[in-house]
């Protein structure tokens, strides 16, 4: 087990610095495009080019792509090989830039200021229509045009509009869910016959799991704020918790009662005896894939991380986070919803950049998407899904209310890390519940 735990730590360093090297090296859009586009007057009498190819053609363009993977990643490949296609059928040449999640979340908004070439480029649903609304262009006549939604998921694309306050600025692509991932195996040697819905049921499950051996759950600091937004989210729903966080609300009582809950997990022993210093990905890597911890919340996109190291049988359940005692919402509310295409506001090829987004969010390239990185497809048409997905289904079918991401509980940049920091003490046993009260609201003064 050493000699496995140690494999899987030099894997995981080897993958973290390939990753790393991949986010820095793309560069800027190329200026140089630029001037050819005074050529199409001189062009444009030439009657062998029929006008409809103008566009995309004449100018000798290309439309330019920032997308937020690392090339190195699935998502990446799948996306350059439906690119090749895209052009080899259509002509339009594609000026791919992968940009990785630090660069274009750093370098995005600076580059539209500064007035880069760049058409198109993707990024989580929340942080493109936020974040990045006032710079989208809006897709609804582009979007009917085309008949688009179709075949599109209709959920995912009124919370396309949702989020952009009513219009449809972005087009959702590799879907995802958030929510309870587990190990079935463990539940079941645990003697735990059926996925938590209640609080207690919850707590039930984690005495089961610590009486088997096992530590019930784990978590780390990219995800554990999200602990701390579901569970108040559910005492009094995700837009109370917003403003809770964006206005420093630490004396509301939902903060002390979710705090208290925490507490309780952590003096019961049901968290994993490294939370505090668990950095991401150590708890998803070397501990849910290892088979030591049963639980972890996060994202659909978990089983595809951790598939090379927990190998072809390891049996994933997926359960939403459970309801809480005279709370507002349950089971049924999650953060759910997708990557998404957006289109500069102020490109100049908008159609091309939208026929662009039509194939890689179709047929053949979403189920590439799918099948290459196990997400879940966006083409209502393709309904396989891959089987390590195969338990989020029935729960992405239950939803019906949306968190944005955290449920609530990064509504507040600056408090962000004050919440990670000291919600991790609060799981470790270190901070007390009113502890973690008293040190948010000491940070906010």
């Amino acid at each position: 087990m050493k000699k496995k735990i140690l494999s899987v730590l030099l894997s995981t360093a080897m993958v973290a610095g390939i990753l790393a090297g991949c986010g820095s090296s793309a560069d800027n859009a190329p200026a140089d495009n630029a001037p050819a586009e005074e050529a199409p007057a001189e062009e444009a009498p030439a009657e062998e080019a029929p006008a409809e190819e103008a566009p995309a053609q004449a100018t000798g363009d290309k439309i330019v792509y920032w997308s937020m993977w690392d090339a190195a990643e699935p998502q990446a490949q799948a996306i350059s090989q439906s690119i090749e296609a895209f052009t080899a059928e259509t002509g339009i040449e594609v000026d791919l830039q992968f940009k990785g999640r630090t660069g274009i979340r750093e370098g995005l908004q600076p580059a539209l200021d500064a007035g880069t070439n760049i058409d198109l480029f993707d990024e989580d649903i929340d942080r493109v229509n936020t974040t990045w609304g006032s710079y989208l262009l809006d897709l609804e006549e582009l979007a009917k045009a085309n008949d688009y939604e179709s075949t599109a998921n209709a959920g995912l694309m009124a919370a396309c509009r949702e989020v952009a306050g009513g219009t449809l600025k972005s087009i959702p692509y590799q879907p995802n869910v958030f929510a309870y991932f587990y190990n079935a195996d463990i539940f079941e040697e645990a003697g735990v016959t059926a996925v938590p819905t209640t609080w207690d049921e919850f707590l039930d499950a984690c005495q089961k799991i610590k009486d088997a051996g096992y530590t019930p759950i784990t978590n780390d600091n990219a995800y554990i704020a999200s602990l701390f937004g579901y569970h108040m989210s559910r005492l009094i729903g995700e837009p109370a918790t917003e403003e809770v966080v964006k206005n420093g609300d630490w004396d509301n009582e939902a903060v002390l009662k979710t705090a208290q809950a925490y507490e309780e997990l952590a003096s019961k022993g049901y968290f994993s005896e490294t939370i505090e210093s668990n950095q991401w990905p150590a708890g998803q890597n070397t501990e849910l894939a290892m088979g030591t911890a049963a639980m972890y919340l996060n994202g659909s996109w978990l089983p595809n991380e951790v598939k090379d190291i927990a190998g072809e049988d390891f049996n994933w359940g997926c359960f939403s986070y459970p309801a809480v005692d005279g709370g507002v919402d349950g089971t049924e509310a999650s953060n759910y919803g997708a990557q998404v295409f957006a289109i500069n506001a102020k490109s100049e090829k908008a159609e091309q950049a939208f026929q662009l987004i039509t194939y890689l969010t179709k047929g053949e390239a979403d189920k590439l998407l799918s099948d290459m990185s196990v997400g879940i497809p966006a083409d209502s048409n393709n309904a396989e899904w891959p089987a390590l997905l195969s338990n989020v289904k029935p729960v992405m079918d239950s939803l019906s209310t949306r968190y944005p991401w955290g449920a609530g509980a990064e509504a507040n940049a600056d408090m962000t890390p004050i919440i990670v920091e000291n919600f991790t003490k609060l799981c470790g046993g270190s901070l007390d519940a009113q502890g973690f009260v008293d040190a948010l609201k000491a940070a906010g003064n």
